[in-house]
């Protein structure tokens, strides 16, 4: 079923817009002649700022944080997807300014200045906030993910002069930009959360965006890096309750919704756990590629592939899921261990995605067998596997967010699940997390009562006694895998620098420097900024 989510972009045809992977338009020249009280136009115009991540979450972003985690490694087969190291690198905290995975900052910078190109065309400082605060609340969302990532960023509120030197502030002076806007947006979004609303930002995105900023805040706010520690008090652990609070009580998002199929290819606003997702469709919105690389790489020379037909393109395979976060998948009656493929590999029905009985065999032969641990050739930083059966079953696969074969097979790789980016089962686990760390319990919640609505919903057991902040950030591996939020908890938990696959003390060129808590300036932002330095570490 093919989901409906074209509106804007047809709008945006008939409006003669630039496409939003167009990253080298002339903002100064665009939508000159805008019917500004058109509410089509309006949203026409705004599909551009809407949507201008949706590259980078489909493939590079979801590569960086995912591989600097704890969740997989990216390995080689031979030189295969070695790729001048842009997998290897993330794996053991060698980040490189060179490397392909952060280009993202192109793309957050790009949509922030399509964020200021909308203001400024409905008018700027005078523009009516009812207008323009959903391009205010993706404009602090692209700064956020800026920050996050790289640490001191320009603050960029405005368009800038055409000669105008753009400098980086301090990454609590970020932090503290987007808290102002988000707080001055709020009055002036959309309270839906329906069909329309999907995709967008609303007041209940702006919201679980302040909480995330609120819970990360002795992060962001600490000066440098290196001298964060999870003991530092949270000055804003109220305001993240009161937040949590807030979405809790609408009514609007619920966890009623099995938790494999919500990652599926028809997902979309039926599931009422995601606040924000970018939408994606394997034919018009496309760039999710997250099933490419986590497939058995040579899935198809078998009987029909494993998820019930053939990829038709080849998949890179070398996503592989470390050991020690495999482990997190053991607990009896869990849902979410399904979204696991280990051990012996069978083969999936491809009209349910159900598994079946009958074993997926390599050339009809040999049966699959992934291993949990993952053996290298030899011990460098390539992280090669071989390239043969042996290297490319090595370490357990996701197959969370499940590719429809047919589309994969028919449509360049491209896949139609929907991201979520922020979830209604991360608000009630934030809430527990906050009241651990210190903030005051409300409305007859406790860590044990929120943390058990996500056991619940999944069939896990339940706990008897109040989690330990270890049993939540735990959860949150087995609840958020693969959604790109791995990183930004462990930095926060303090185990980042922990060990966990080939990121371990010993092995050649593997980082636990405190200053690998932000990635490298992108080589090509620093070309482009030659009165930019480079991050400290780097």
């Amino acid at each position: 079923m093919r989901k409906n989510i074209n509106i804007l972009f047809a709008a945006a045809f008939l409006f003669g817009m630039a496409s939003c992977t167009d990253l080298d338009v002339d903002v100064k020249s665009q939508y000159t002649e805008y019917p500004s009280d058109s509410e089509v136009a309006i949203e026409a115009k705004m599909a551009d700022v809407y949507y201008a991540f949706r590259s980078a979450l489909g493939n590079n972003y979801n590569r960086t944080q995912t591989l600097s985690s704890d969740e997989a490694t990216g390995i080689s087969f031979d030189g295969d997807y070695y790729d001048g190291g842009t997998y290897c690198h993330l794996s053991l905290h060698n980040f490189m300014p060179s490397d392909g995975g952060l280009s993202y900052w192109t793309d957050l910078s790009s949509g922030i200045t399509r964020c200021n190109q909308v203001i400024n065309d409905f008018g700027g400082d005078e523009a009516d906030p009812t207008i323009v605060a959903p391009a205010k609340a993706m404009r602090a969302f692209y700064h956020f993910i800026l920050m996050d990532s790289f640490g001191d960023v320009p603050i960029l509120d405005a368009i800038p002069d055409e000669d105008e030197a753009i400098e980086r502030a301090p990454r609590a002076d970020v932090a503290r930009f987007i808290e102002s806007e988000l707080i001055d947006c709020l009055p002036y979004l959309s309270e839906e959360n329906n069909a329309a609303t999907y995709g967008k930002p609303n007041k209940w995105m702006a919201e679980a965006l302040l909480v995330k900023l609120y819970i990360n805040w002795p992060v962001y706010t600490c000066g440098d890096v290196t001298t964060y520690e999870p003991s530092m008090a949270n000055e804003k652990l109220a305001d993240c309750v009161r937040y949590c609070d807030e979405i809790i009580q609408s009514g609007l998002f619920n966890l009623d919704y099995d938790y494999r199929r919500k990652f599926f290819p028809d997902n979309g606003d039926q599931v009422k756990d995601f606040i924000y997702a970018m939408p994606f469709d394997c034919t018009s919105a496309q760039g999710m590629y997250y099933g490419r690389y986590r497939t058995f790489r040579r899935i198809d020379d078998g009987n029909g592939g494993y998820y019930g037909g053939e990829m038709g393109n080849s998949c890179a395979g070398n996503y592989a899921m470390n050991p020690e976060f495999s482990d997190l998948f053991t607990l009896a009656g869990d849902e979410r261990n399904n979204c696991v493929l280990r051990d012996t590999v069978y083969k999936f029905d491809g009209a349910t995605y159900e598994p079946t009985d009958e074993v997926f065999l390599y050339q009809n032969e040999l049966p699959l067998v992934l291993t949990k641990t993952i053996t290298l050739k030899e011990v460098n930083d390539q992280l090669n596997t071989g390239a043969d059966f042996d290297g490319w079953r090595q370490g357990y696969r996701s197959i969370k967010f499940y590719p429809n074969p047919m589309e994969y097979r028919e449509h360049s790789r491209n896949q139609s699940n929907d991201v979520p980016i922020f979830r209604y089962a991360d608000i009630l686990l934030t809430k527990a997390e906050a009241i651990l760390r210190g903030a005051t319990a409300t409305n007859g919640d406790s860590p044990l009562s929120l943390f058990n609505q996500i056991r619940s919903y999944v069939n896990a057991p339940l706990l008897e006694q109040d989690p330990t902040l270890d049993d939540i950030l735990d959860e949150r591996g087995r609840e958020f895998f693969d959604e790109n939020w791995r990183r930004n908890d462990m930095i926060r938990f303090g185990t980042f620098e922990s060990e966990y696959g080939f990121h371990t003390q010993g092995f050649p060129t593997a980082r636990f420097d405190k200053e690998c808590r932000v990635f490298p300036v992108p080589q090509d932002v620093l070309n482009a900024n030659t009165n930019w330095k480079q991050n400290p570490g780097y």
